[in-house]
């Protein structure tokens, strides 16, 4: 196999979740709201995988941005401006600015420590969220009302066309950046502090300031994936703080596989029609299905689900190759 073809390869496999997608927009017809929910929480599971996955901060409070995006989204809307892409970069902008302020103080330690240091901010929030009724609803939760067209041109319509558009541009725009993060040098010195933070330190990396940035960066996209869960369901409740949606986008990224350019689409679709299917099949024993699930996968792949694609490569390479003679 040339290197050109090698490279055609490449770039038609990084083109195919977006195909995908795009093939759901025009064939999903009653699933376009099922889509634009596994859209947001693939952004969800990419922001995870962005401060676990590659700079090894170990979190079990992530939907503490995830929340702040939607609450923030939900409060723009009500209260300033029903414009939605507005709604998105205040949304995104509060999540980071959280981020990076709370990252400061709780990334000075590691471990057990700050695994739940994340939990109990998370927890504070959501208290605050459940006191401040006058701002968030409560327990009540919030409701956003009727949101602008987008552009000022394409309205929010009831099949959910728009929303779908929407979410997927979004992912998309912070997919590419991840990406390019991941690849610039201080995407490297974030790989080679989750190995070793101890000799990074010892080149002279600022390990401390890199963690913040990189626990902001990642805060900015739970919050951009909040707003969209917000925007296009035109409701915000306490559900978005929990403990619960924490561990759930930490199950996604473990059935996808961390690190890997896909983990983060193929565990959070995977999940999400999983528990779709299941929750209708048993409403009260889905979750049941979800562990089976997620047991099988940890147990017979390494990396998860992309694990299936490691595992093709190496029954192909153990394949007798053409010689290329007649």
């Amino acid at each position: 196999m040339t290197a050109l073809s090698e490279s055609g390869l490449r770039r038609l496999w990084h083109g195919l979740p977006w195909a995908l997608a795009l093939l759901v927009y025009f064939t999903g017809g009653g699933y376009l709201g099922l889509g634009t929910h596994a859209l947001v929480m693939i952004l969800f599971a990419l922001s995870l995988d962005l401060a676990l996955g590659q700079a090894g901060i170990i979190t079990m409070g992530h939907a503490a941005f995830f929340g702040i995006g939607a609450y923030a989204a939900g409060i723009f809307a009500s209260h300033l401006s029903a414009d939605p892409l507005l709604g998105l970069a205040a949304a995104t902008l509060a999540a980071s600015l959280f981020g990076l302020l709370s990252g400061a103080f709780i990334l000075h330690t590691a471990g057990v420590t700050l695994m739940m240091l994340t939990l109990a901010v998370s927890a504070l929030l959501a208290e605050f969220a459940n006191q401040a009724h006058g701002l968030t609803g409560g327990d009540d939760g919030l409701q956003l009302g009727r949101m602008a067209p987008l552009l000022g041109l394409f309205g929010f319509d009831l099949w959910g066309k728009t929303a779908y558009l929407y979410a997927l541009a979004v992912l998309f725009l912070w997919s590419l950046a991840a990406w390019r993060i991941m690849r610039s040098p201080f995407g490297r010195s974030l790989d080679g502090i989750r190995q070793n933070p101890r000799r990074m330190r010892a080149i002279g990396t600022p390990v401390w300031r890199r963690l913040v940035v990189a626990y902001g960066l990642s805060a900015a996209m739970a919050g951009s994936a909040g707003a969209l869960e917000a925007q296009t369901t035109r409701s915000v409740g306490l559900g978005a703080l929990s403990v619960l949606t924490s561990g759930t986008v930490l199950v996604m990224l473990v059935l996808g596989g961390t690190r890997r350019s896909y983990g983060a689409f193929l565990g959070a679709t995977v999940y999400v029609v999983v528990q779709d299917f299941a929750a209708e099949i048993d409403p009260f024993r889905w979750m049941f299905v979800i562990g089976l699930l997620l047991m099988a996968v940890v147990l017979i792949f390494e990396n998860g689900l992309t694990g299936l694609g490691d595992a093709a490569r190496r029954a192909l390479a153990g394949l007798p190759r053409r010689s290329g003679r007649p």
